[in-house]
């Protein structure tokens, strides 16, 4: 997800700062890859501990993660797309038909009750973030029931990641419940994508930034400046956990560049910059710090 997002978001700084092309072709080439990679391994892993399996989508929290592999889904469609447009449709389509059937197992279980407040951390917004992913890489998609999927998803998105049934509910845990658990830290920047992603699916829908969109994105910036400082603090300590905070970030770099390029005022260009710049060296070091762990078989110890 972080590194699909960081190549659409170097795409995009081709086209309006003038960075080298060939920087988000390749990051889009790795993302590809470290899916493709990741995706055998869980095939592996679902053919030869299904039970596994099964007891992870049916955790409370853990079965929220699910939604990262519809993100990804939706996300490598729009990488892929000016290399084939046939395979970017049939990849689009393959995620949005997971995502809108992850979004209705989501509500289930809301509805079901039952739902202890202590399970309601960040991770619990990742399907209704994925519901908005479809509009942010489907606008262009040319099949006649495109749009429709569109709205549907932007409609499911709007109220499962930004009106109160999700967010309302992260934001009450920490306030009457202990602190997140040091691993869990770096998932607080969750928080910050269905702003950004929201701006992203409203452009997409309307066709341009307007107030709202406005709105969107500053709230979108307002919650990564006071989420940043929570998770980028000396005691958290790096586990793969911390891969968390590479899509939010993405999301909201890219939605800088796109309200820049709208505004055109050299403030935004700099925060646009900025923030590029950030997400480029953290994922640098995510990257480094993984295949560190994994080298010295610390990553699947376990």
């Amino acid at each position: 997800m972080g590194l699909s997002g960081l190549a659409l978001a170097w795409r995009l700084a081709h086209g309006s700062l003038g960075a080298p092309a060939f920087v988000g072709e390749a990051i889009g080439t790795l993302a590809l890859g470290v899916f493709v990679l990741l995706a055998l391994g869980y095939l592996v892993k679902a053919a030869k501990h299904p039970e596994a399996v099964r007891a992870e989508f049916s955790h409370p929290v853990a079965g929220n993660f699910f939604g990262t592999i519809a993100i990804s889904v939706l996300l490598l469609s729009a990488v892929i797309a000016p290399y084939g447009a046939a395979a970017a449709k049939v990849v689009w389509t393959l995620g949005a038909l997971l995502t809108l059937g992850l979004g209705l197992v989501v509500v289930s279980r809301l509805l079901r009750g039952g739902t202890d407040s202590a399970h309601m951390v960040p991770a619990w917004i990742i399907p209704g973030v994925a519901t908005l992913d479809i509009p942010v890489t489907g606008a262009q998609m040319p099949m006649a029931w495109a749009g429709e999927i569109n709205l549907l998803a932007a409609g499911v998105g709007t109220v499962l990641a930004l009106v109160l049934v999700l967010l309302t509910l992260i934001v009450k845990r920490p306030a009457h419940h202990a602190p997140l658990a040091p691993l869990m830290t770096p998932s607080l920047m969750i928080l910050v994508a269905p702003f950004a992603v929201g701006f992203l699916a409203y452009t997409n829908l309307v066709g341009e930034v307007d107030r709202f969109a406005a709105l969107l994105f500053y709230f979108a910036l307002f919650m990564f400046v006071v989420v940043a400082p929570r998770v980028f603090r000396p005691g958290v300590p790096f586990s793969p956990g911390w891969w968390a905070i590479s899509f939010p970030m993405a999301a909201l770099a890219n939605a800088a560049l796109k309200y820049a390029q709208a505004q055109s005022t050299w403030p935004l260009w700099a925060i646009a910059e900025l923030l590029l710049a950030g997400l480029s060296v953290a994922l640098a070091v995510l990257t480094v710090r993984t295949l560190r762990i994994t080298l010295d078989g610390r990553l699947l110890a376990g």
